[in-house]
């Protein structure tokens, strides 16, 4: 399984961190907390959140870290890098076994895929990542708070529970790591069914017969791609005259493009998107020459919006 090599890597050296005395003591002076009050409270449960809770707690900190997702590990683990290199991962052994085994002399009479078996692999490397920092957080002794935190005070948090009720939290410092998330363009609305973000594309209940893409980023391309490997008809919508967002080098984008062509994706540069309509028959993605002229529609079962995200 594909489980991302950053995010184990990071998980092992806070395990072997964790075998270690913990230093705490700085300069002479006390950081432990006394009473009920916690030294540090982390807004944030993802890897600014998690490493820097561990980390506090081995030099001697009590600390809390209030998570409103449920499962630590933030959107890379969750619903971002992890999830996705799984899906890539098996899409491209899928892709793989439809056209490029038989050259090399492996035969045999057909093959088919299971897509729920495929996000339940999926769904499993999230899980193993997610409950080995909640390990790490009970080595460390780091108080994990499920919910959404509210500052109330300098020092003080309010937390609605995700199982219902609500905590006050009062710390000495409080630390913001809350991350980002996606957006979407104007007049489009996500639904996550058929309007969806990357989150949406990676629980896809079926492959849909034609996707578009609304943006031409790492993102877009990359979810583009296993749902195109996996037998759906995908259109990339870009504004821009390359690929791969602003910094990539352009020699790198060029070839990058073919590549993808060869595995079937179909691209629109320099164009604009302007709406998405529902129809009878599925979605139209409503577009116009980066210009302003040549409007133009295209149909589609599905549109990713991959257009960003704001923290």
């Amino acid at each position: 399984q594909v489980t991302g090599a950053f995010a184990f890597q990071t998980l092992l050296a806070l395990a072997m961190q964790s075998f270690r005395q913990p230093v705490v003591v700085v300069a002479g002076r006390r950081f432990f907390s006394s009473g009920s009050a916690y030294d540090l409270c982390i807004v944030g449960g993802g890897p600014g959140g998690y490493v820097g809770a561990i980390k506090a707690a081995q030099l001697g900190l009590k600390v809390v870290c209030v998570e409103r997702r449920g499962a630590l590990g933030g959107t890379c683990l969750n619903v971002g890098c992890i999830p996705s290199k799984s899906l890539l991962n098996n899409s491209a052994l899928y892709h793989q076994a439809q056209h490029d085994l038989k050259a090399r002399g492996i035969n045999f009479t057909s093959v088919s895929m299971d897509l729920d078996v495929m996000m339940k692999n999926k769904e499993k490397s999230v899980d193993q990542l997610t409950k080995g920092i909640e390990m790490l957080f009970k080595m460390n002794k780091v108080t994990y708070v499920k919910g959404h935190g509210t500052l109330t005070g300098p020092n003080s948090l309010s937390v609605s529970l995700l199982d219902g009720g609500e905590e006050k939290i009062e710390a000495k410092n409080i630390m913001l790591a809350t991350g980002s998330d996606v957006v979407s363009l104007p007049g489009i609305e996500l639904d996550e069914k058929t309007i969806v973000s990357s989150t949406g594309a990676l629980k896809l209940e079926k492959v849909p017969e034609k996707m578009t893409v609304i943006g031409g980023g790492v993102i877009g391309l990359e979810l583009g791609s296993v749902w195109a490997r996996l037998g759906s008809q995908v259109t990339v919508v870009e504004f821009m005259d390359s690929i791969g967002g602003l910094g990539i080098d352009a020699e790198v984008a060029k070839n990058f493009m073919a590549l993808l062509k060869k595995q079937g994706l179909n691209f629109k540069m320099k164009t604009k998107v302007t709406g998405v309509e529902r129809t009878g028959s599925g979605l139209k993605v409503n577009t116009v020459a980066a210009a302003g002229d040549s409007p133009e529609s295209l149909d589609a079962d599905v549109v990713l919006v991959c257009v960003g995200r704001r923290e």
